[in-house]
């Protein structure tokens, strides 16, 4: 059965419901409802049973359950790495080491050194970065408004172009979600590792973070933001400074991806199961976790396992979104969004602008609803389908959502990773919203025009 503009309309209406809420779940589980209300006749009792059991059809499938697994575990890893005083220690680690690099460019050089190594998690990122480097950028007279933007523009872009983390698990399962429903063909490793070469914003940024770093470069209010001028306080005299406690746990997960899609692939990475990778090698960073730390009585056996389950119950908003994500993108399958739009585009618009508008429209969505996360469960699913059917180079797809969603989010006053490298900077939210929103855009017109010739060169 066609649908016809009401099966575009369901899409939509998940956006709206987001730019208005400002909660991703409900503008999810609204589009979700309304898609299943068309599907079942309009009938409301039918739609919310569908609803309901379609989660339930979700957990049938082992990669789902194992990717949903990986996140949840992940949030497991960032905590016992906290409670164990791991964080601490490398903050203080560096915070000694940056006495070396007492210079405004080796202010600036450590938080983004720290952005590019912590790709475990984007807050993670931000947080480490502003509390090592502020006392150094102080000392050194950069302005915390520039030391936010940094911290702001190495995380969500690194953790794109590395996605080893939760983002690469949430991404993986959009993918897979998409070639399971027929709706594309391919493996999920291999089109997610191609797409980082066309993650245009996110390499732009950081290429410009550098620019602005060495060449000093201050544009529109970022002029006007001034240093604080104090001294290098001593905060961690009661802190053993140490590195291993939190690479060694994050080498051991990084090591274990390529092995595991090596076994899976049986000899061939890019064959291998991307979930099972991911999932197995969570499982032994927290073995190995165990084992670092529960022998030496770093902490507590008890304490592990509390510390397993809190970072557990941190993630699972994260991982009801995915849940919610993976359900939107089945029904607009089913409603046959992708071909329908597709039929208004055919010989309306050239081919070679469809990257360049998926990624306009969801740097629009994730400006209004401050999230990247949100906006790729939203448009990937719709930005996939349309891309099969218009034959599009689908990792350029892929990227097109990926770069909007961190464009958009970088761009947004109510981001939450916008929130926090201010937060982590110690400057005032709204300052670093204007100061940084000049390099964003730069960015994002760069990102526009590699978009359009990626799309011209790609047809």
């Amino acid at each position: 059965m066609e649908y016809g503009i009401i099966s575009l309309a369901i899409p939509l209406l998940t956006i709206f419901l987001a730019i208005i809420t400002k909660d991703v779940i409900v503008s999810l589980l609204g589009g979700i409802f309304a898609g299943f209300l068309v599907l079942n006749g309009y009938n409301p009792a039918k739609a919310f049973i569908a609803l309901w059991d379609g989660v339930i059809a979700l957990f049938a499938e082992g990669w789902i359950v194992k990717t949903l697994l990986f996140m949840l575990f992940i949030g497991a890893i960032i905590r016992l790495l906290t409670i164990s005083g791991s964080v601490e220690q490398f903050v203080a680690y560096l915070s000694e080491k940056s006495k070396r690099i007492d210079s405004p460019v080796g202010a600036m050089l450590l938080a983004y050194f720290i952005g590019v190594v912590i790709f475990i998690e984007s807050s993670i990122t931000s947080l480490v970065a502003g509390t090592v480097a502020k006392p150094l950028c102080d000392r050194n007279g950069v302005s915390r408004e520039k030391l936010a933007y940094i911290c702001d523009s190495t995380s969500a872009p690194v953790c794109s172009l590395i996605p080893l983390n939760a983002w690469g698990a949430l991404l993986l399962g959009l993918i897979i979600t998409a070639i399971e429903s027929k709706v594309i063909t391919g493996d999920a490793v291999s089109l997610l590792v191609y797409s980082i070469p066309y993650n245009f914003y996110s390499i732009f940024t950081l290429l410009i973070v550098l620019t602005v770093i060495f060449l000093n470069i201050n544009i529109g209010p970022m002029r006007n933001s001034l240093p604080r001028t104090y001294g290098l306080p001593d905060n961690h005299k009661e802190i053993k400074p140490s590195l291993y406690g939190m690479l060694l746990p994050i080498i051991v997960m990084v090591a274990m991806v390529p092995v595991g899609l090596y076994i899976t692939g049986d000899g061939d990475i890019f064959k291998g199961s991307g979930s099972t990778s991911v999932y197995y090698a969570v499982i032994t960073t927290l073995l190995f976790i165990y084992l670092l730390f529960v022998p030496n009585k770093t902490i507590s056996h008890k304490r592990y396992f509390e510390g397993l389950f809190e970072g557990i119950s941190h993630m699972l908003p994260v991982t009801t979104i995915l849940v919610f994500a993976l359900l939107i993108g089945k029904v607009i399958g089913d409603l046959g969004t992708a071909q329908y739009l597709a039929s208004i585009l055919h010989g309306n618009i050239s081919a070679i602008l469809v990257p360049l508008l998926i990624f306009l429209v969801s740097s629009i969505t994730a400006f209004s609803t401050g999230t990247s996360w949100g906006t790729f469960s939203i448009m990937m699913p719709i930005a996939l389908a349309l891309g099969a059917t218009l034959d599009l180079h689908l990792p350029l797809v892929i990227a097109a959502v990926i770069s909007g969603g961190i464009f958009g989010d970088h761009s947004s006053p109510i981001s939450d990773t916008t929130i926090i490298s201010s937060m982590a900077a110690d400057c005032n939210h709204i300052d670093h919203v204007r100061t940084q929103l000049p390099y964003a855009m730069i960015g994002g017109v760069l990102a526009s025009i590699a978009f359009l010739i990626a799309g011209w060169l790609t047809i």
